[in-house]
């Protein structure tokens, strides 16, 4: 079903899956590039949850997405007060699904819990981003033009604690590690419906612990 929530900067669509009660998962997207790249598998995911009995909804983010806003006027912390927006107009207890830098989006909301998958800070963000603008050699940043306050934002943004999941072979800390390829690296948009359902099972498990 497609939805919509306001935001002090404009209304966003937001796309609801699932039961009309109970706890309610809000997934974030990456920012930029990646969101394109996993945008189905997040709905997949959503899909699947939905299939287990607990209900999703995705919503399209300043800047992201249809939003109408450019990116050249996105702030992190408009971001995360949109974010935040959408989790309260579900009306429901509300849980985080965020994947690489939209773990950084999550931290304005109310939330009961939040999961994160491969999660990204905001340096190793900003780094990649820079990466991108020298490759173009241009002034933007791998076709989205930024400014230099968001830039800014993003040298102290981290992720807030949350249950995080990791592919195989990442040393980093995790809860748990899943097999798969990183989709967010692919050069075109794809989908891995059994990392989906995978990722699915885990959350709804965790969602289900939470709720006691």
């Amino acid at each position: 079903m497609i939805a919509h929530y306001d935001w002090p900067g404009g209304r966003e669509a937001m796309l609801r899956f699932g039961p009309a009660t109970g706890p309610v998962v809000i997934a974030a997207l990456p920012l930029f590039e990646e969101a394109s790249r996993t945008r189905a598998f997040v709905v997949t995911i959503l899909r699947a949850l939905a299939e287990r009995g607990i209900a999703g909804a995705l919503p399209d983010l300043p800047g992201q997405g249809e939003s109408p806003l450019p990116t050249e006027a996105i702030r992190l912390a408009n971001l995360r007060v949109a974010y935040a927006h959408a989790t309260a107009r579900t009306g429901a207890r509300a849980y985080a699904l965020a994947i690489r830098s939209g773990a950084l989006l999550d931290g304005a909301a109310q939330l009961a819990g939040r999961w994160h998958f491969a999660p990204q800070s905001g340096p190793e963000l900003l780094r990649e981003l820079h990466r991108l603008r020298s490759a173009s050699e241009g002034d933007d940043f791998g076709g989205n033009r930024l400014s230099p306050a968001f830039l800014a934002e993003l040298d102290n943004a981290h992720p807030d604690p949350a249950r995080v999941i990791r592919l195989d072979g990442n040393p980093r800390d995790a809860a748990a590690r899943v097999p798969g390829a990183p989709l967010w690296r692919r050069a075109e948009p794809h989908n891995d419906p059994a990392l989906a359902a995978r990722l699915a099972d885990d959350i709804a498990d965790w969602v289900r612990s939470c709720e006691g």
